[in-house]
């Protein structure tokens, strides 16, 4: 096997990552994982191993779980590239990265794609002016560097994590003004019809009352059942306006962070040409994979959050998952022994997703707050709104990927990852059609940007290691030929 030949490369160090890597090591694959990141975790283990107890008494107990995720990916002999963006991953199962301005190749005899969810986007008016934050960008600074905001908080939108982050930001001392919740009462009426199901994971259900009666007793306004959202401001955000029970309200606020729940980060499975399909429960796009992750690319699997929303332990399940499916077919296990393993992953897997419809229904994202009014901006990067997506609609426009063609929609650096959803749901709406029939963007590489200068240093190596490749099959000629 040559040095860029390895059994296993696994794209991204979240908890699939970590686990699915730490179980094929130690069945005795070569494994190498590729994540952006400086230290494993992902995004909801962000920084594990470079913490400190402050931090993690702040962040809690489920963040300091993913420790023992990370010491045993630490002790399993998988090789970890860190700071590796993936700019290219091909049905042959070729990964293409950038790492410290060199472009580099791994041929993989197997593929596991674990680059994890998104924070869905939230296009309400305003919401590109500076002091606008995702909760989840704001738990990213808290975790990575304890960098929190200095002024006191608006937290809106829905879901468990404007939950946590309020949790934790009481722990950090951060005045929170209050949290401007949408879940309505119709909401929880949609979820009781799932009440069974977040009983049988009543853990998780009890960590997320813990929370919300925390963030009460600490005396946090709670705004309940809000519609309307919109921000104001000029150069910069100067306050929330928001309707409660048919009343207006308004508050002054510098700092605003926003969150309705997270989608799969699909875009490497879009660029192979995988098949997805609409998920309507979660509102989003999910890639069509087997029992054991395997995309209709040979080969190449999906693993955690980018497979479907689940959280932090369902990943690491569907990891080991997938990485006990590639171990059989590499030959170190037979089938009986690959599925007495799965056994317990499967179940634990089950029990972890029993709450999962309940969350799905509870924290539906409203559809105003996702197809927003014409004036609202919708692609940011080329400063589309929705008006304007509407309008290249009616001259037959179709879907994202002539939206492309007719406004420069999802052409910008991003290259769609922050419009996709809204684009589809846009002219969905527009044309009276399921989103399922609207489709989504073509995604091509490079999925992460590498200059022309990284590829002509790449491609001038690759010539003079096929030349010296050459000299060297010549001069075995040679020598052979005079003996």
């Amino acid at each position: 096997m040559s040095a860029n030949q390895v059994e296993l490369v696994i794209v991204g160090a979240g908890p699939a990552g970590m686990a699915a890597a730490t179980l094929a090591a130690q069945r005795g694959l070569s494994v190498t994982v590729l994540d952006e990141q400086a230290a494993p975790g992902g995004q909801i283990y962000r920084a594990i191993t470079q913490t400190n107890a402050r931090r993690l008494n702040i962040l809690g107990p489920d963040y300091a779980a993913g420790g023992e995720l990370a010491r045993a990916f630490a002790a399993s002999g998988a090789k970890h590239e860190r700071g590796a963006s993936v700019w290219q991953v091909t049905a042959e199962r070729t990964v293409d990265y950038v790492q410290d301005g060199v472009v580099k190749s791994l041929q993989a005899g197997s593929i596991i794609l674990c680059s994890g969810a998104m924070e869905r986007p939230f296009p309400i008016p305003g919401w590109t002016l500076p002091g606008v934050l995702t909760a989840g960008a704001a738990q990213i600074l808290l975790k990575s560097a304890e960098v929190v905001p200095s002024q006191p908080v608006v937290l809106a939108g829905c879901g468990p994590l404007l939950y946590l982050l309020g949790w934790q930001y009481l722990r950090a001392g951060v005045p929170i003004r209050a949290i401007v919740d949408t879940t309505d009462s119709a909401d929880y009426r949609r979820a009781l019809a799932h009440l069974g199901g977040a009983l049988k994971g009543w853990r998780q259900l009890a960590k997320g009352l813990k929370l919300m009666r925390a963030l009460k007793r600490a005396g946090v306004p709670f705004h309940q059942g809000a519609t309307n959202l919109a921000l104001e401001g000029t150069d910069a955000l100067a306050a929330i306006r928001f309707t409660v029970n048919g009343s207006a309200q308004r508050i002054p606020t510098e700092v605003v962070l926003l969150h309705q729940g997270v989608v799969p980060n699909t875009q490497i499975s879009w660029s192979l040409r995988a098949q997805h399909r609409w998920d309507d429960a979660q509102l989003c796009w999910v890639p069509i994979t087997d029992t054991w992750g395997e995309l209709d690319v040979p080969g190449i699997y999906v693993a955690g959050d980018s497979r479907g929303i689940g959280g932090a332990q369902a990943a690491a399940e569907q990891g080991r998952l997938a990485a006990l499916e590639i171990v059989h077919r590499a030959g170190r296990i037979d089938r009986a022994a690959r599925d007495s393993l799965a056994a317990p992953f499967t179940r634990a897997l089950r029990e972890t997703l029993h709450i999962r419809p309940f969350l799905d229904a509870l924290y539906r994202p409203k559809d105003a707050n996702r197809i927003p009014a014409d004036e609202v901006t919708v692609c940011r990067c080329e400063e589309v709104t929705a008006g304007q997506l509407r309008g290249i609609v009616k001259l037959g426009c179709l879907g994202p990927n002539q939206a492309k063609s007719f406004g420069r929609c999802g052409m910008g650096p991003c290259q769609g990852r922050l419009c996709g959803l809204t684009v589809t749901e846009v002219i969905a709406d527009a044309r009276g059609v399921p989103p399922a029939e609207v489709g989504y963007y073509r995604v091509r590489p490079p999925i992460k940007p590498v200059t022309l200068g990284e590829l002509a240093v790449a491609h001038d190596a690759a010539l003079k290691r096929a030349a010296a490749q050459r000299d060297e099959t010549a001069a075995e000629a040679q020598n052979s030929s005079a003996r």
